[in-house]
């Protein structure tokens, strides 16, 4: 741990990207083991990421929630588009099996319950300050200028909006809601200057996918 917080502090690249990177391959290693272990690997990813977001915190000072009613009415808003598209555009390559482990445990088992609380802590609370922090901390401003910590929060470029958005839209099945999710996203960054807004949208925005999911027993999503 020490190492780790010693290569971050010398490197604000590393701090932003590597724990990002290896959330990414953790999530490559669901369901490599037999179909129970796509929850124990969300699990211990999430565990993982909790660690990380720890660990990073002190070198990535951008990286503090902030609330608004701008990123209410995107997180909201963003939920709604992600299912309200879903019928209407081709996805990315075939279906996998969809994440339900009360198919997996049983229904109404505690273990069940268990993974699904974690799926909603993690998708909240954890995804976003790594995506946010890669996507829109590093990445949009490396595309603008290597020199990324020289670039404002605030500064709008095309090409780096443009390319962000394409980036994190086709890292997902749902492409379209993907791209337009990212842009709502880099609008509140811009807009406010921070990234604190988008982190709190884009909770929201998870919070509210993973109710629809589970209230509306329709794990596509998931």
């Amino acid at each position: 741990m020490i190492l780790l917080r010693k290569q971050f502090a010398a490197s604000p690249l590393l701090a932003r990207v590597a724990p990002f990177v290896i959330f990414v391959l953790l999530t490559f290693c669901q369901g490599l083991f037999g179909e129970a272990s796509r929850y124990w690997f969300y699990l211990a990813k999430t565990l993982v990421g909790i660690w990380l977001i720890w660990e990073m915190r002190a070198f990535v000072t951008e990286m503090r929630w902030a609330f608004s009613w701008e990123a209410v009415v995107v997180g909201v808003g963003v939920c709604a588009l992600w299912v309200g598209l879903d019928e209407l555009y081709p996805k990315l390559g075939k279906a996998g099996a969809a994440w339900n482990p009360f198919a997996q445990f049983g229904e109404g088992s505690a273990l069940a319950w268990a993974f699904v609380v974690v799926r909603l802590l993690g998708s909240s609370l954890v995804v976003p300050p790594l995506e946010e922090v890669f996507y829109r901390s590093f990445l949009y401003r490396y595309l603008a200028k290597t020199d990324f910590l020289s670039v404002p929060l605030g500064q709008f470029a095309w090409l780096p909006f443009l390319a962000t958005s394409a980036v994190f839209g086709f890292a997902h099945r749902e492409w379209l809601a993907g791209i337009l999710c990212a842009m709502a996203y880099q609008w509140l960054v811009i807009r406010k200057q921070r990234l604190g807004d988008a982190m709190t949208a884009h909770a929201i925005t998870n919070l509210l996918l993973g109710l629809w999911v589970v209230g509306r027993n329709d794990w596509k999503f998931w």
